[in-house]
């Protein structure tokens, strides 16, 4: 079970569980990498793109569950190393290992059945997003307190990662497929919260990507 006391750093007035969605193929980033999975793909310090996600998240969320594609063994076991509890999904009867929605709906499940009644929201981060700073996480987290969904922005781009209030949570886990929350974030709306913080809104899609940290590869929400 998820509690305050996971994580003794994150501050007790902010209730988040952390969700880090690394169950993508990253077949782009792969086709022009020899197959490297860019979730293992070193940053300039030699840390993998998925462990310096995780490690933002972690510092700021009571605990983190990472959703892992089935068969992806080395992502999984680095995210458990880290701290992360891992759960992972497909494959799915036809042979896919499903899409974001997919991954958001398990870890939604996973988080309603064993989060304490303490913890009020979920905070969304995605593994290819290695350069959003730990306070970003932390003001987006904080930000749940007072709305049912917040997302921040930079220079009026909306990026992630984005905070689900409990009440919320029973949308997320009925989730399916490829487009991930964009019908839960239509029905409830979702309040921006500007930061100076170009990590939000930049992802690894492409080798070239590592050695940039700014927002050419603007990511939708989740």
């Amino acid at each position: 079970m998820f509690d305050l006391e996971t994580n003794p750093d994150s501050p007790a007035c902010i209730r988040c569980v952390g969700i880090l969605l690394a169950a993508g193929h990253g077949r782009r980033f792969a086709s022009a990498a020899a197959g490297q999975d860019k979730l293992l793909a070193p940053l300039a310090d030699g840390t993998p793109v998925v462990m310096t996600a995780a490690s933002s998240l972690l510092a700021a969320a009571a605990g983190v569950v990472a959703v892992v594609r089935a068969g992806n063994d080395r992502v999984a076991a680095l995210l458990a190393q880290a701290g992360c509890e891992v759960v992972t999904i497909g494959p799915y009867t036809d042979g896919t290992n499903g899409g974001m929605g997919d991954s958001l709906a398990a870890a939604a499940r996973h988080v309603m059945r064993t989060a304490s009644p303490d913890v009020q929201s979920c905070l969304v981060a995605l593994g290819d997003m290695p350069w959003i700073r730990a306070d970003t996480f932390l003001r987006v987290a904080e930000a749940a307190k007072e709305h049912p969904i917040v997302a921040p922005a930079w220079q009026g781009q909306r990026g992630h990662p984005v905070a689900f209030q409990r009440s919320i949570w029973p949308a997320l886990a009925a989730l399916a497929g490829d487009v991930g929350a964009r019908s839960v974030l239509a029905r409830h709306g979702v309040t921006e919260l500007a930061v100076d913080d170009a990590g939000v809104c930049a992802d690894v899609d492409t080798p070239d990507d590592l050695s940039t940290a700014d927002c050419g590869g603007q990511s939708a929400p989740p």
